[in-house]
């Protein structure tokens, strides 16, 4: 028996405006909200909106038989919410027939992970909050930005407790190896890796309307003979790819909708099911470790982290973002923070990249710059005058060991009044009891300590009373009594 396992990523980033030299100082507004909105609402009725109404029309017919998975940035949950408010009704359907599992992310879809554990840790529980309280799923499975992976980030991801994350099936680590089973990491043996297969999921996100291609055209009982053709063994193929796939990257009239909906119908003639990554995880066991210890991605030919990194332009804006994250962090400034999210998405980096990839490139067909240059020296006004405004909280004159001193101060200073507030919170229940163990209500505690301080004197005066009559009364009296 064999399972596909569909995941699709949905990012868009705050894209930001032509901000000149002039301007810093000046103009603490860094977006280009026309370009915002226009961009993820054509997308949206494009792709978007119609994919979720095909997959809604596949489970209808298919129910448990079909399911998929979603990693949705925080960036671009806002961005929906704010100018495309009917996808996200569209998304909690889905969620909401069982049929949709929601992936684990960073925030920002940023680079942290490569950067700073302790801003990785915060983005991944600021995105996993936005999704339960969205869609009211907790994510279990991580995939990171781009699918950015080695035995570090493994490290960190499963200590936040998740136990599967998913990456690519880099030839370059793999081998000789197949793809479609389930791995462990080297660096934690017990996170559950599911690994992109390249060339099938390529098919479908880059190849479909392609007319030169030696397979064109793909139909979906081809497509699942395919799979259907894989040595036995090979139990999961994983199919990963931007929700854009369907309607913008491969239009409508090329009959993508078409192709995805006969799916499931072909698959059940050869009893092949859809798994979420979750359930994959859960049915399948490792067949052994992979020791990943240099970042890969999906992105390109080389499939490393050079898309962002790879040129001293992005190293230079990476390095220089980051070394303020320590008094980011400190920070209470809520524009400073929402600012400190959006100048961190990977994209802003992936404009300043300088490669030429044969494979083509998703985000550079949005990208706003004529350039890799003009996008670094936009990015960096915008950083030099947010930098300011942080810099305006604590001053570049207190080092980063004095401000990591006082961090860990403020820190356990938090931890601290916690605890305390528990153990008040535990003293006040404890006297607010009576001796039956039932509560009573705080207002009447001290009315009630005010009538037992009255009836205290009468107590003791009649106690008094019955000790001198008890000696006074005769004995025989007494035993006859």
């Amino acid at each position: 028996m064999k399972a596909i396992c569909f995941y699709f990523q949905i990012h868009q980033p705050f894209r930001l405006k032509n901000y000149r030299f002039f301007d810093i100082g000046n103009d603490h507004y860094y977006y280009d909200d026309f370009a915002n909105d226009d961009i993820i609402t054509r997308i949206a009725h494009r792709s978007y909106l119609p994919a979720c109404e095909t997959l809604m029309e596949m489970i209808r017919e298919y129910g448990k038989k079909f399911k998929v998975a979603f990693s949705i940035s925080g960036t671009a949950l806002e961005q929906l919410e704010q100018y495309v408010p009917e996808f996200i009704d569209a998304m909690k359907e889905l969620t909401d027939t069982g049929c949709v599992e929601m992936l684990s992310e960073t925030y920002a879809h940023s680079l942290a992970s490569l950067q700073n554990p302790e801003e990785f840790s915060r983005q991944v529980k600021a995105h996993d909050a936005k999704i339960e309280q969205l869609f009211g799923l907790k994510p279990k499975v991580f995939r990171n930005t781009e699918l950015i992976y080695d035995d570090d980030i493994a490290s960190m991801v499963y200590a936040m407790g998740f136990k599967g994350a998913i990456t690519d099936g880099a030839r370059h680590i793999l081998g000789w190896k197949s793809p479609n089973y389930v791995y462990s990491s080297a660096s934690a043996p017990k996170l559950k890796l599911l690994l992109k297969n390249d060339k099938m999921s390529d098919d479908i996100a880059f190849r479909f309307s392609n007319t030169d291609w030696a397979s064109y055209p793909l139909t979906a009982d081809k497509f699942i003979d395919w799979i259907n053709q894989l040595p036995q063994e090979e139990q999961i193929v994983n199919l990963f790819m931007n929700f854009e796939t369907l309607g913008e990257l491969q239009p409508r009239e090329s009959g993508i909708f078409e192709f995805m909906k006969a799916l499931p119908r072909f698959a059940a003639e050869h009893d092949i099911q859809f798994w979420t990554p979750s359930e994959t995880i859960k049915a399948l066991k490792p067949v052994g470790e992979l020791a990943v210890p240099y970042p890969m991605s999906w992105a390109d030919e080389a499939r490393d982290t050079s898309a962002w990194l790879g040129n001293v332009l992005q190293q230079e804006a990476v390095e220089k973002l980051y070394s303020i994250a320590e008094r980011v962090h400190m920070c209470q400034d809520k524009r400073i923070l929402q600012d400190w999210n959006y100048l961190q998405a990977s994209d802003h980096f992936f404009y300043m990249s300088t490669k030429h990839s044969s494979d083509g490139n998703v985000h550079s067909h949005y990208s706003p710059y004529a350039s890799p240059y003009t996008a670094f020296t936009n990015y960096m006004n915008v950083l030099s005058d947010f930098m300011t405004r942080v810099e305006q909280q604590f001053p570049t004159d207190i080092d980063n060991e004095e401000l990591n001193a006082l961090l860990l101060t403020i820190n356990n200073q938090e931890a601290e009044i916690s605890q305390l507030k528990r153990e008040v919170e535990m003293m006040r229940n404890n006297i607010t009891k009576d001796l039956t163990g039932d509560f009573i209500p705080d207002e009447d505690v001290k009315s009630e300590q005010h009538e037992e301080e009255k009836k205290e004197p009468q107590k003791k005066t009649a106690k008094k009373a019955a000790s001198k009559k008890a000696t006074t009364t005769p004995k025989k009296k007494v035993a006859k009594e």
